[in-house]
């Protein structure tokens, strides 16, 4: 098990593929795992590494600090403890928000960035969500009744209109074993509360966002807002996990990206 030392907290990534180096950057209450539907499209193409933030997956303690800054910073830590010099960088929904404060702060370390289901913008009414998916969870409710109140707000509308799925979604995230703990949620609640907006403005690598036409966490029209000249592809038939209910699309985009500025290079 990969695991990386720094900063007092365990780190753990995984890394897999061949070729440029992608690092990957989960979104809330997500890990390293969450990247599972993109692997077998990216892993011809790209050496992926793929972090567990920390409060998630297999990385401790859960309640180390924790920061938009804190989780950029051990990107860039993790980065050179692999000996990778710069990286295309994906960042869904936080992951993206972690990967501008990574581009920002250590541009030398971003070849480019691409914002899936993400920008630079944060919702008060989301934090709202996250706060009461919380209290449901640390309730008397079944366990899966906030699954059942998180699902509509990240996922497309076929989720729900395929017999049986939303029951299979559920059965697989308890079983998951490396699942994000009540206490290291409401920790990582505290960090998004924290997050001031970095501006696209400061980029200094090429960025894309990659849009969910039917995302509920961060309207269309609210990102490109505050995306200002930031090309935007909208993709279709997705909801806020755009890698799960689109993951062919975002592989096409991204490879088109990277290889564009691949090939761009001096």
């Amino acid at each position: 098990m990969p695991i990386f030392e720094h900063d007092g907290i365990a780190l753990h990534y995984e890394r897999s593929g061949n070729g440029p180096t992608l690092l990957l950057i989960a979104g809330m209450m997500s890990d390293s795992a969450s990247w599972a539907p993109l692997i077998p499209l990216l892993e011809p193409h790209f050496n992926i590494i793929r972090p567990d933030n920390r409060t998630t997956g297999q990385t401790t303690p859960w309640d180390a600090p924790a920061s938009v800054t804190h989780f950029a910073n051990d990107c860039a830590a993790l980065l050179t403890h692999l000996n990778v010099g710069s990286a295309h960088v994906m960042g869904h929904s936080l992951g993206g928000m972690i990967g501008m404060r990574l581009a920002c702060t250590a541009p030398e370390r971003v070849k480019t960035l691409t914002l899936a289901a993400s920008a630079p913008l944060r919702l008060e009414r989301n934090v709202l969500l996250f706060k009461t998916l919380l209290a449901i969870r640390q309730s008397n409710a079944a366990p899966e009744m906030w699954l059942h109140a998180l699902f509509p707000w990240l996922f497309g509308p076929s989720l729900f209109e395929t017999p049986g799925m939303v029951e299979q979604t559920v059965a697989l995230s308890l079983a998951y074993p490396h699942a994000q703990s009540a206490e290291a949620m409401g920790h990582q609640i505290a960090a998004l509360d924290g997050y001031t907006p970095d501006a696209t403005t400061d980029l200094r690598c090429p960025a894309q966002a990659l849009l969910a036409a039917d995302d509920l966490l961060l309207p269309v029209e609210l990102a490109r807002a505050t995306l200002g000249d930031l090309p935007a592809v909208l993709i279709e038939a997705a909801g806020h996990s755009i890698h799960w209910d689109a993951p062919d699309a975002v592989a096409a985009n991204l490879l088109r990206f990277t290889k564009l500025h691949e090939e761009a290079k001096p």
